[in-house]
């Protein structure tokens, strides 16, 4: 052991072991019960940062403990590879995308590896290799035969700067996700995939994902979107038009004064005259901060008063909501409010609060609660939910409506007009229509002969190769499709093809997936909660009746770990910096004063980046997952210091240190732990007991580690006097370096050698147990107040009742000169903690 603690030795060395031995693959066939442990794969976008590596080293320290609990852990690692970085960067570059990818991924690569994470390489993925689209081809024609495919036209949403169609969930207020583009609605023929078909079951089975953070349950709830309303025709005046209306509250139908309808809604274009009235609404559509809308010289008529009201055209409506139209009811709900207030439209109530309540003069803000309903015709004094019930009966019974239940989830609309994805495995040939690739003759390649410039449409469509081709079912001239897949299929089952190894010959090896799937933990950002998790929700229960999964959910327990935010800097000419562009306060490239901005998630746009090579290169990598993980607990965000990097280094030669002084003696030293006693060896015992539990309640490993430095600071101030002091020094050497390994692995490796195991991995022992009597207090310490204000300390047997607490306080010497002549009014005892003795008149 040397002197002095070196990371960057001793964590290349266990590496280099780690690789040699395979002591992180994992063994299909082993007889243990197993563990997935998976964390969300990365963009190969080139440095991976702090950000990235808490994630990685959560996972890392799951999977260690649960190997030495004696599972047989699955933790892989691969890369989701298709995308339109990779794309942009050739445009920019000129660099193919499979080049700029495979560089990315070896140096990302090199870097999760310096950080000692223990991913079984063997089976790692990469999801624009040929190998692994093919199934995403596979699984598109099996959905295509059971309806679960189809094309049609549709309005979509448009990025031009992307220049592709994005998925709804893709659309964060009225933005690309990707680049914050205005998106537009533009019409085009797509291919969707039908996850509707599974909304009530993956609705109902919200209920079983107790595993999950709450928050996350309820984000894929109000997405899905269950409503349960009526659909009713309004007949358009003078016309035999009819626009279709859902409404989840008929109770307020007396109260609609206008009907509004989404711009992009084709009976707008047919009764409105002015266009340039009509596109102004369309360019805004989708935008809920300015609502604006256009009259279209048009009225329909309420079915249940008669009364004919106006039609308008209005940015907020959705197409793909309801029926992309919405009877208003100002009185009653906001949005319709602020709508009529900014047009000049009626406001009529028809719900009060109170029976009998008198109608407001003027409303100031819509009332959107229950009550009682007025101005309702027959239905006048109904409590507005039996009115719901009542009101849609009779709708039903005068054939002018339907109770219905809808959905705000929407199909999935994967067409992209980008190169770099999955071919979408289709022809078109004027005989047979729409025919797909046979499985015999997949994979569909992607070509590398492609101009990326330039291009209307995909860039695939100039590439007459591809492009043309022959009819798999009559053998005349085609066309193939060139949309290629949303990336987001890729990731929708990638935790499927890691069950079996990355050169296996049957890569969907179905007792290789019910052996490990599905996922026990899986680990990544909350901003997946809509996407990627839906996605992979709704992929796993089309695999399943396929055939190819036995599980219904891919995850069982779900962790969103906390981002990890730094200090931002700006230049006002330059702007974002990063911190190596600064010099005393300025900026480097021209000497102004740099603007310290918030703390925000590390990203690349930002600039307030720490990449591990950083931190490694001058702490080494145990250092940072120590900091990383010690920070707060991984659920939520931390805020990156370097005071608190130097801190988790100390900790670490603390520990090197102090073994150092007594390795040589300890070696010698056999432990027989139920032989050993002491205040030592009792500290020891609480520490397995604390840390875990840290781990396997809630996976709070910044406790875990306080108490492994509690132990430390006990070890340090222990000094042995004869062998069983030895003994008991041994002993907690042997428990810290268990206890700690998952947190830094290779300074474990080297403690466990140099502790008498040489030659065999600290990770193939197995995690200590605790004695529950040794790790009993003999004596606790209790704080004494009066009136709130510390008066005393005392020493009392830790197994003591709350009256032998109480008496042991009364007849303390320095209480009872407090107490004595006056009247005790209570005794508060926090057990374990403190007695608060409260006198009568202060």
């Amino acid at each position: 052991m040397d002197e002095k603690y070196n990371g960057l030795k001793i964590e290349s060395k266990w590496q280099k072991f780690w690789q040699e031995t395979g002591l992180n693959k994992t063994d299909s066939k082993s007889g243990k019960p197993k563990f997935y442990c998976l964390e969300m794969f990365p963009y190969p976008s080139g440095k991976i940062h702090m950000g990235h590596i808490r994630n990685y080293v959560i996972g890392d320290v799951i999977t260690r403990y649960k190997r030495m609990r004696g599972f047989n852990v699955l933790h892989p690692m691969g890369w989701d590879a298709f995308g339109l970085p990779a794309e942009n960067a050739a445009i920019n570059s000129g660099t193919h995308p499979y080049k700029w990818t495979h560089e990315n991924i070896e140096y990302m690569k090199a870097q999760i590896n310096k950080i000692g994470c223990s991913y079984d390489w063997d089976r790692e993925v990469t999801t624009c290799t040929p190998e692994y689209y093919k199934w995403n081809q596979w699984f598109f024609i099996q959905m295509l035969k059971r309806g679960l495919a189809y094309k049609k036209n549709s309005y979509v949403n448009w990025c031009s700067k992307c220049a592709t169609v994005l998925a709804n969930e893709q659309v964060i207020d009225t933005q690309c996700w990707r680049c914050d583009t205005v998106v537009e609605q533009k019409e085009l023929e797509q291919w969707f995939f039908k996850i509707t078909a599974y909304a009530d079951e993956l609705l109902a089975a919200c209920d079983t994902l107790n595993g999950w953070p709450q928050h996350v349950v309820a984000m894929q709830r109000n997405w899905i979107g269950k409503s349960r309303g009526v659909e009713m025709d309004f007949p358009v005046d003078g016309s035999d038009l009819k626009i279709k209306i859902f409404t989840t509250r008929p109770d307020t139908l007396f109260g609609a004064t206008f009907v509004c309808v989404a711009p992009i809604h084709p009976i707008a274009d047919i009764i409105m005259d002015d266009k340039n009235a009509l596109n102004d609404v369309k360019s805004f559509y989708g935008n809920e901060e300015e609502k604006r809308g256009v009259f279209t010289g048009k009225y329909v008529v309420n079915p249940m008063n008669n009364e004919k009201i106006p039609i308008y055209a209005a940015n907020f409506v959705l197409m793909d909501y309801g029926t992309g139209a919405i009877m208003s009811v100002p009185a009653h709900d906001q949005r319709d409010f602020d709508f009529a207030k900014k047009y000049s439209l009626p406001i009529r109530e028809v719900i009060v609060r109170e029976k009998d309540a008198a109608v407001s003069t003027e409303l100031t803000e819509a009332y959107e609660g229950e009550g009682y309903l007025i101005n309702s015709g027959q239905f006048t004094g109904l409590d507005n939910k039996t009115a719901i019930e009542k009101i849609g009966k009779f709708l039903e019974l005068a054939s002018v409506g339907m109770v219905v239940t809808n959905y705000k989830l929407r199909d999935w609309g994967i067409s992209r007009q980008r190169y770099w994805g999955t071919p979408i495995p289709v022809v078109y040939c004027k005989s047979c229509g729409v025919v797909s690739v046979k499985d015999e003759d997949l994979p569909v390649i992607l070509p590398d002969n492609v101009s990326l410039k330039g291009m209307g449409g995909s860039p695939l469509s100039g590439v007459s190769d591809f492009l043309n081709t022959t009819c798999p079912t009559c053998g005349s001239n085609a066309r193939r499709e060139t949309d290629t897949m949303d990336t987001f299929v890729d990731s929708s089952w990638y935790f499927v093809r890691y069950c079996s190894e990355k050169d296996a010959a049957e890569p969907l090896n179905k007792a290789n997936i019910d052996t490990f799937m599905p996922v026990d933990q899986y680990i990544g950002g909350v901003e997946h909660a809509v996407l990627h998790l839906l996605y992979s929700r709704f992929f796993s229960r089309v695999l399943r009746d396929i055939g190819i999964i036995s599980c219904d959910e891919p995850f069982e327990n779900l962790l969103t770990q906390g981002m990890v935010c730094k200090e931002t800097l700006k230049c006002n000419e330059h702007g974002w910096l990063f911190p190596d562009e600064t010099r005393n306060g300025n900026c480097i490239h021209c000497n102004s004063p740099v603007i310290r901005g918030r703390t925000e998630k590390m990203s690349k746009s930002k600039k307030n980046l720490v990449t591990p090579d950083e931190i490694t290169g001058k702490y080494g990598a145990d250092t940072a997952r120590v900091f990383s993980l010690f920070a707060a607990p991984p659920e939520k965000d931390i805020e990156w210091s370097h005071q608190g990097v130097e801190g988790a280094y100390r900790f670490l030669n603390r520990l090197w240190n102090l073994l150092y002084t007594y390795a040589d003696k300890l070696k010698t030293i056999t432990v027989t732990p139920d032989k050993l006693s002491g205040k030592l060896v009792r500290k020891t015992h609480q520490t397995i007991k604390k840390v875990t539990g840290s781990i396997e309640r809630d996976y709070h490993f910044n406790t875990a580690i306080a108490s492994l430095m509690e132990l430390l600071n006990e070890m340090s101030a222990f000094k042995p006097a004869d062998m069983a002091d030895y003994a008991s020094l041994k002993f907690a050497f042997k428990s810290m370096t268990l206890l700690l390994s998952p947190f830094a692995p290779h300074l474990c490796e080297e403690l466990w050698v140099s502790l008498g195991d040489s030659g065999k991995s600290v990770f193939l022992a197995q995690w200590p147990d605790f004695d529950e009597i040794a790790a009993k207090e003999e004596e606790i310490e209790l704080v004494v107040q009066i009136g709130g204000k510390v008066r005393a300390k005392m020493m009392i047997p830790a197994d003591s009742n709350d009256e032998t607490v109480k008496a042991a306080a009364l007849s303390h010497d320095k209480i009872r000169d407090y107490i004595t002549g006056k009247k005790i009014k209570q005794v508060h005892i926090v057990k374990g903690r403190l007695v608060n003795i409260v006198l009568e008149n202060g």
